[in-house]
């Protein structure tokens, strides 16, 4: 699977660490143990089709991407900088 970084171009996608997807970034926002942090930690989809992730590129750049994706065809749809995505500029 190819990759197409915003700033390095198209890579090889072993160039990057997959961290799953985009909602891993809404953490529950209490400090201590609930059912929130619970289901956070333990229970995640993961579903077949169209799907953004949050990847980032620790053998180039290090900047963090979100790529959406198929996962049933690997196909990559769109890749942009999560700064990007998370501000609506893309």
């Amino acid at each position: 699977m190819r990759i197409k970084c915003p700033l390095c171009g198209d890579r090889d996608s072993r160039e990057f660490t997959n961290k799953g997807h985009e909602t891993y970034l809404d953490r529950p926002s209490d400090d201590a143990w609930s059912p929130a942090w619970d289901n956070y930690l333990h229970l995640r989809d993961n579903p077949a089709g169209v799907t953004r992730d949050l990847w980032y590129h620790h053998a180039g750049c290090t900047s963090w991407l979100v790529v959406e994706r198929d996962t049933t065809t690997h196909d990559i749809l769109r890749v942009e900088l999560a700064a990007d995505a998370k501000r609506g500029n893309a």
